[in-house]
This record gives structure tokens, sequence and C-alpha cells, in this order.
């Protein structure tokens, strides 16, 4: 068995989704809490590994030609392992270039935009003084609505989001998409997803991901000093 994968993470979205993709291919590794709330993600430490500051980062003892590697980015993570272990791809370069558009649009749509929604809908309210802003909560909360549709649409066509197939793209939206609520969404005009939503909930690999440290998230949520932290700006 190869060494375990040092895996930086905390239990938010972008992080489920390499706890998530690492249960479903099997590797071995070992989890390094980074705590958004008291600052983790901003050390030297961290940062001489995620250069941006944010987290999910891994380090492949095994990486490219059996030196080790450190890589950030939660898309360029799910890519990496993809390759490295010839699983959750395709089968063909089409596959390929599917998967990687519907990753590509979770990376720079519907993450950001959940991202923005979560924030002005459930953190901005909590903070001090709260900031409740009626224009950014109807922004996000209708441009996460629409990009919902689209993906209604996609999984009208495809069992999974990339076609017939299993992949990293599921993998990279539906912690997203598993907040829907929480993002004040409706499934009642989206069968294609409701149906998508429960397929990939019972996935053993699925719920173990998500449940890994889900007791940290949980508690830090609770706390209003941590929320705040999450906000704070990276020291210079």
């Amino acid at each position: 068995m190869s060494a375990p994968i040092d895996l930086y993470y905390w239990p938010t979205p972008n992080g489920w989704k390499i706890s998530v993709a690492l249960e479903e291919l099997g590797l071995p590794y070992l989890v390094h809490l980074i705590n958004i709330g008291a600052g983790d993600q901003h050390t030297d430490d961290f940062k001489a590994l995620s250069p941006n500051g944010k987290m999910p980062a891994i380090v492949d003892p095994d990486g490219p030609d059996g030196t080790p590697i450190s890589i950030f980015e939660s898309g360029a993570i799910l890519q990496y392992l993809a390759r490295k272990t010839g699983q959750l791809y395709g089968q063909t370069e089409r596959d390929r270039i599917t998967v990687d558009q519907w990753l590509m649009w979770q990376m720079g749509g519907l993450g950001p935009m959940a991202g923005q929604a979560h924030h002005f809908l459930k953190y901005a309210p909590q903070m001090e003084p709260p900031q409740v802003i009626p224009y950014a909560k109807a922004r996000y909360r209708k441009e996460v609505s629409r990009l919902y549709g689209v993906l209604d649409a996609q999984l009208d066509q495809h069992r999974y989001v990339a076609g017939d197939f299993y992949s990293i793209a599921d993998i990279a939206i539906y912690p997203w998409a598993s907040l829907w609520e929480g993002q004040q969404q409706t499934l009642d005009d989206k069968p294609n997803l409701s149906r998508w939503l429960e397929e990939l909930a019972a996935r053993a690999a699925v719920a173990k991901g998500m449940a890994l440290h889900l007791d940290k998230r949980q508690a830090l949520q609770a706390n209003k000093a941590a929320v705040q932290g999450m906000f704070k700006p990276a020291p210079r």
C-alpha cells in the first residue's frame, strides 16, 4: 500500500470534495485540520503549501516520478487524484473534456456564487454589527437558482453530471449542491437535481467523506466569534 496522502482540511464544501474523492478512490490519507475560524489558513506553514491561504491542500509522498508533491486548489487536486489513479475521469478524451467543463463550471460558477449566497444569507447577518444587504441576498439567491436550473437540465439528459459515468465533476458539485436549503433554494422545479442528490447521498464514500469531522463545522457555526474570525482580512 502506498504511503498516506496528507490532507489539509476543514469540513466545508471545498474540503469535502477531497475527503469524498479520497474515500471513493480508496486512497489512504492523514487529516491535518486547518481551523478556518482560528485563522490556521493564514499561517506561514500552511501558506507554504497553499499560497492563497485557502484550504484544502494535499501532500502526496508518492507524487510524479515517485517524489513528493504538494497541491492546492480543490479542482486541481481532484484532477491530480483522477489522473494518478485512472479513475473518476471517464474512459475517453471526450469524457475528460466534458468532466473538465463541468469541473470548471463548479469552480468558476456554482462554488463562488453559492459561497456568496451563504455569506450574505447566513453569515453576514451574524456579524457585529449585522450586515443585512437585501440587494446582495437577492442577487446571489437568484444566480444560484439559475445555476441549479442549468444543472437540472444537464441531469435531465444524463445520469451523472458529465454523462452516464460518475466522475470528479459530480464530486466537485455535490458538496455545494447538498447545501441548497441554506442557499434558500427549492428543488420542487428541479426533479433531476433532486434525483441526483439522493443518489449521491446514498453512496458510502460520499457519506463518509462528508461526515469527516462534521462536529467541528457545527461547533464553529455556533460560535459567533469564530464566524467573525473566518471573515477577517488575512494578515499582511
